[in-house]
């Protein structure tokens, strides 16, 4: 049966785990190890779930779960049910399948662009594969509830989401399929939204806590998901796509997300008046620099440097389908950014989201003759260009980093010449700021505590505060004490699953193999049977028995034609935490070897002392 068709978990299970206590046998077992990494795998955690036999690759960002990885798996999701029902959620589930009509009123179907699966079915009707469900959780609720008096509530699932990703890469980091946990909260008002936003918050905290994953709060854009408040959890780890700011004060941002303090004001009162000079041969940031120390050298004896130069940089904005325009349409606009600095393209589209943005093509700029390659300038554009009386000018906005007062070298809309002492807010102003450029280490904190330092790391879970967007969009209503129809506010919550999964491999590993925690490990227990003594492998059966009456997980090595060598390889590449070996000293000594995984704490125990030994560890990995 696949993951997301599996029914939710009971959780009468024993204390120290959500499986069954029957031992799996290695004998029987559905798993072939690989002592070599698959040539496509280009992280750790990949190679490792593929090695030890938790996952096959079915196409390029589509997997298979095997029996050891559907059990971690169960496991994660047993800890987020529980703590997700725990703050009064309830699960429901959505097909994956869903119709195109809810979609579009949220214009989240032109807004996806290639990234959704896309298809139609025998009569025409478009179709597409679920990227993420709050157009039908919020129909849901609308379907259902028409009172204040049915709010609060919260519903999540777990399921599996697709989405058209344009390179698949770290196994299950970045799949076209994966698995997700989403929540959506429904209140009347938005303190409502607020308080349920805190509590999806904190279960996030606490499941990644027990999952024994490290995490960092990050504040986040809300992206096509729309809403305002929002973070991001991220794991932070050298693989991971994501750049995170950290401020000395302990916060953190995700770059998208980072605002730039605003400049002081600079004082122009000295600076000379704005003035028109031919610069032959300065299309580049580095020619013009050269060209202005040789022809123009400043009066105050300092170098003309890039940061003196205000680059004009022309970008398509791919707007969607809105109010105003029945098509998907395409927009230039211009942004000024320091010459000193480069353009970040995801930050930048941040700023005109749901819209993607490009750079502009040859051909924009020949449909727009007031755009002169290489010496384009402000004052052919924007308010300069309205004051003049040219209808629709192309709008134009500067970096956050661009102080108004401050003086520029830009270029003058003609060809080989360029401004000098060009001062934003006395010659030139912009349609607004934007947050352009990429951040720096030494830039200060949005908070002011300090410079930023940086760290990268993969999301595992995002929480938003929705507002109004997707009741607005879809008419979820309820009548207020007063009988009023008022507007549902909404929360969004999510986890991926399977990455999680995969993150936690990632951190949980060493060069011979995976090292689950013992709350999400396949089992609780390896128990190797080595040697080719009859009375070692009675002993390891009488011992396994033992573990399962007391509800302890066990995979038992039973397989009487291996060697020790390759047992002991396999344990320590499958990763469960403790290992018990039955073998020579067993039947020499009477004794048991238990010991971590690694090889570590390693300790003889007496055969008969050997399920409370192992139930004892177990309890201290399990924090019991």
């Amino acid at each position: 049966m696949p993951a997301d068709a599996r029914p939710p978990m009971s959780h009468n299970a024993n204390t120290l785990g959500f499986m069954s206590s029957k031992a799996l046998r290695m004998s029987t077992l559905f798993l072939r190890t690989l002592r070599e990494d698959p040539a496509d795998a280009d992280v750790d955690s990949a190679k490792l779930l593929q090695r030890a036999g938790y996952i096959r690759k079915a196409a390029p960002g589509i997997w298979t779960w095997l029996p050891l990885g559907l059990r971690v798996l169960d496991k994660i999701e047993g800890i987020i049910r529980e703590e997700i029902n725990g703050i009064g959620a309830q699960e429901v589930h959505f097909p994956a399948l869903l119709p195109r009509e809810p979609y579009e009123a949220t214009h989240r179907w032109e807004e996806y662009g290639e990234n959704i699966f896309r298809l139609k079915d025998r009569h025409g009707a478009d179709y597409l594969l679920a990227p993420t469900h709050e157009e039908m959780f919020t129909l849901l609720v609308k379907d259902m509830y028409s009172s204040y008096k049915d709010l609060p509530v919260t519903l999540y699932q777990i399921q599996t989401k697709y989405r058209d990703e344009f390179r698949p890469r770290a196994g299950l980091i970045r799949g076209r399929e994966f698995i997700m946990k989403d929540a959506y909260s429904f209140t009347v008002d938005e303190e409502g939204m607020r308080k349920a936003y805190m509590d999806e918050r904190g279960a996030y905290e606490r499941i990644f806590t027990r999952l024994d994953l490290k995490y960092v709060p990050v504040f986040a854009m809300s992206g096509p998901m729309g809403g305002s408040a929002s973070e991001e959890f991220l794991a932070p780890m050298p693989i991971g796509e994501d750049t995170f700011a950290l401020a000395p004060s302990g916060k953190a941002w995700n770059v998208e997300a980072l605002t730039t303090p605003e400049p002081p004001v600079e004082d122009y009162s000295d600076t000379p008046a704005a003035e028109k000079v031919p610069t032959p041969d300065a299309m580049s940031i580095d020619n013009m620099v050269a060209r202005a120390n040789e022809d123009h050298p400043r009066s105050d004896g300092r170098q003309w440097q890039a940061s003196d130069i205000l680059k004009n940089v022309v970008i398509a904005v791919k707007h969607p389908e809105d109010a105003d325009h029945d098509k998907p349409w395409r927009e230039l606009v211009v942004v000024g950014v320091p010459g000193d600095r480069v353009v970040d393209m995801k930050r930048l589209e941040a700023q005109f989201t749901p819209a993607e943005i490009e750079e502009a093509t040859e051909d924009d700029l020949k449909a727009h003759p007031e755009l002169v390659r290489g010496y384009i300038g402000p004052m052919a554009l924007g308010p300069q260009a309205a004051a003049r009386g040219v209808e629709h000018p192309i709008r134009y906005f500067v970096d956050a980093h661009i102080a108004h007062g401050s003086a520029w070298f830009t270029g003058a809309d003609e060809h080989e010449v360029d401004y000098y002492n060009l001062v934003y807010g006395r010659d030139f102003t912009a349609d607004g700021t934007v947050e352009a450029v990429e951040v720096c280490h030494g830039d200060m904190s949005p908070d002011g505590s300090g410079p930023l330092s940086f760290e990268r790391g993969v999301e595992i879970g995002q929480v938003f505060q929705l507002g109004l967007k997707y009741s607005n969009a879809l008419g979820l209503k309820v009548l207020d004490q007063n009988g009023k129809a008022v507007p549902v506010w909404m929360g969004c919550y999510g986890i991926g699953v399977s990455r999680v999964l995969a993150c936690v491999a990632e951190t949980h590993h060493d060069d011979k193999g995976l090292a689950w925690p013992a709350v999400i490990a396949p089992a609780q227990v390896h128990v190797l049977a080595t040697g080719k003594n009859a009375e070692a492998f009675d002993a390891a059966e009488k011992l396994v028995a033992e573990l399962e009456d007391r509800g302890i997980e066990v995979l038992y090595d039973d397989r009487k034609k291996v060697s020790p060598g390759v047992k002991f390889k396999d344990a320590e590449l499958i990763g469960v935490p403790l290992v018990a070996v039955v073998g020579r000293d067993t039947v020499n000594n009477g004794t048991i070897e238990v010991r971590d995984r690694d090889g570590s704490n390693s300790e003889a125990v007496a055969v008969d002392a050997a399920a409370q030994t192992i139930a004892d560890r177990l309890a201290a990995l399990l924090g019991k």
